[in-house]
């Protein structure tokens, strides 16, 4: 763990820095210049103009103030933020006139009472006798009926954002095109209003269902005809028209981008150039004249919502945040002007990869992102949030600091960007409370100082994962998400059997070495209340869980994976050739009271109820 954080620049750019080795490295000049140029200077009166987040109680610091509140009413500030002064989204004005965005956040995040386990699924994977290929959200609602009966109390989903609505289907969740609106791959189509069996050949569904990996393309061919002819005879639904309205001018974009896409391809740089801001006259030119098309991307998100709360129940879903978008999606269109070109976001080499990451989205420039009053970040947590009460932030360090990789170089050639963190977490800790969801920031990888305190104080868990944990579970924090293995680790399966490492050396570039030093180091971790070489691979699974359970942490997580003893982990990090985000589980969703899995829940549930 890294000493201190060293000194950040002008343009947020930490020039040294502490690896996960706990060595001192120094970012190349030519890469601070390149950073630099794309970052540019903040304007002077920024200060001024950006948006104060703060808390009930707080000193404002801007004299007297007139503030108008979310709900209309008015108030006068001067100095002291009142201690019953109301939550939320408000405006501000100056003395000198001067307007800006208000948030008052509680500070921090809505909590669980008492400790409960769940699954992780990768929601794509869960498939069931009944789904086109593909697991969708009445597979995610057999596992959460069958989650409640067995007296767990989550489950976490992988992200389920929309990609474009084209082919080739973009294949992992965490490159998807928007962060505020889902994929409507995980509808299922057969409860859709106006759906009938006649709009898709039974065989093309047959055909779909019968691939031994998911096949997003054919699933997307064959449930798009099945959608737009159930569009066709229910998208009139007045309860639809104002459920659009309601979510207005986000919506919209999102739907016209979606139609956009159709016809000119999934990247928006490369569309005619009138259509390449969506504030322009083109735009709403072809808005106009792809009306109904349009409404049916804004109907299939209606769809969504509706499934995503009949899926959730009164269950918490944790859904996940990916740290970015795609270049050419409809985030990157709708906010270019806040998003950075000729960079990209990844991570330096570190426990989960010895040759680092580059994740393929643009990042955010800090200093844009207060000028744009938060905006962006703010609508992509809470449209991860709606609808299913709980949310994982993947990589949230990249709240703190994110590393930016200049356009052609080696993820080993980056530098560390600095973020507003603290007006982000209480941003964070608003859309929680608001929703009442729980909140884990997954903080694996190279964590600057400060970083577990500042999410502490906002209620905001820790990841902790066994593969990487010195300490026994037993001493794990209490306010943590607890877990054996994550989507890019090893099952304990596949580590048991060496099929994981086989895996890594045949399609990633690591050293052999690395490689089979990592698996010696988990085999270590398995083995700490003693396994015998023999022990099968379902004894292996046993013997990884007893020890999570031991784990007072709030929230224990079960992966499905492990459950079903599956030795393929969903994704091999920096490999593109491997079959990666399409790997179903061997047992049907619908299938689990009967398997194996069965097994790992009266695990985990008699050694609760035995304390």
């Amino acid at each position: 763990m890294p000493a201190q954080t060293t000194s950040v620049d002008a343009w947020g750019i930490q020039r040294d820095w502490i690896d996960s080795d706990d060595r001192p490295q120094t970012v190349a000049p030519e890469t601070i210049e390149s950073l630099r140029a794309v970052i540019g200077r903040p304007p002077a009166d920024l200060d001024e103009r950006a948006p104060v987040v703060t808390r009930p109680g707080r000193e404002l610091g801007l004299g007297r103030v007139e503030v108008t509140c979310e709900d209309g009413s008015e108030h006068v500030v001067e100095g002291r933020l009142p201690d019953d002064f109301p939550l939320g989204y408000h405006r501000l004005r100056t003395a000198g006139g001067i307007e800006r965005r208000l948030v008052v956040s509680p500070g921090r995040c809505w909590q669980p009472e008492r400790q409960t386990w769940g699954w992780a699924v990768q929601l794509y994977a869960a498939r069931s006798a009944a789904s086109w290929g593909i697991g969708d959200l009445a597979d995610l609602r057999t596992l959460r009926t069958w989650t409640e009966r067995c007296g767990g109390g989550f489950v976490l989903v992988n992200p389920l954002h929309a990609v474009a609505p084209t082919t080739p289907q973009e294949a992992s969740p965490y490159l998807p095109a928007t962060r505020r609106f889902r994929n409507p791959l995980y509808l299922r189509v057969d409860e859709v209003p106006g759906f009938s069996a006649g709009d898709v050949a039974a065989e093309e569904v047959r055909r779909v269902a019968a691939e031994p990996l998911v096949d997003r393309d054919a699933v997307w061919a064959v449930k798009r005809a099945a959608l737009a002819a159930a569009y066709r005879r229910a998208g009139d639904d007045p309860v639809f028209t104002a459920w659009r309205a309601e979510h207005g001018a986000a919506l919209e974009e999102f739907a016209t981008w979606c139609a956009l896409a159709e016809e000119h391809g999934p990247d928006w740089h490369a569309w005619p150039e009138g259509l390449r801001r969506p504030d322009g006259p083109a735009v709403a030119a072809c808005r106009a004249a792809h009306d109904d098309r349009v409404a049916f991307h804004a109907w299939l998100q209606w769809q969504l919502d509706a499934q995503l709360r009949s899926a959730s129940g009164d269950l918490t879903v944790l859904q996940d945040l990916p740290i970015g978008v795609s270049g050419g999606g409809a985030d990157s269109w709708a906010w270019q002007d806040t998003l950075a070109r000729g960079v990209t976001v990844g991570a330096p080499p570190d426990a989960l990869n010895s040759l680092g990451q580059s994740w393929g989205s643009p990042p955010l420039v800090p200093w844009r992102l207060r000028e744009a009053g938060y905006e962006p970040f703010i609508q992509s947590v809470r449209g991860t949030i709606a609808g299913a009460g709980g949310l994982r932030i993947d990589h949230v360090m990249g709240l703190f600091r994110l590393w930016w990789i200049p356009e052609g170089a080696g993820a080993t050639d980056g530098a560390y960007v600095h973020y507003p963190s603290d007006d982000l977490l209480d941003i964070v800790a608003l859309e929680s409370h608001r929703a009442g969801a729980v909140v884990v920031g997954e903080d694996l990888g190279t964590v600057e100082p400060g970083v577990p305190e500042a999410l502490a104080e906002r209620g905001i868990l820790s990841y902790k994962v066994l593969w990487f944990e010195e300490e026994d579970p037993a001493d794990w924090p209490t306010a943590a998400l607890a877990t054996v293995t994550t989507h890019d680790l090893p099952t304990v399966a596949g580590l048991w059997t060496g099929s994981d490492a086989d895996e890594q050396l045949a399609v990633t570039g690591m050293p052999e070495a690395d490689v089979l030093d990592g698996r010696r180091g988990l085999l270590e971790k398995l083995g700490r209340d003693g396994l015998a070489e023999d022990a099968t691979t379902a004894d292996a699974v046993a013997a990884a869980y007893r020890q999570l359970a031991r784990s007072r942490s709030l929230l224990l997580q079960l992966s499905l994976e492990d459950a079903v003893l599956e030795e393929r982990r969903p994704n091999v990090p920096g490999t593109v050739e491997r079959d990666n985000w399409r790997i179903p589980l061997p047992v049907p969703v619908d299938e689990l009271e009967d398997s194996p899995a069965a097994r790992l829940v009266r695990l985990v549930s008699e050694a609760l109820a035995g304390r």
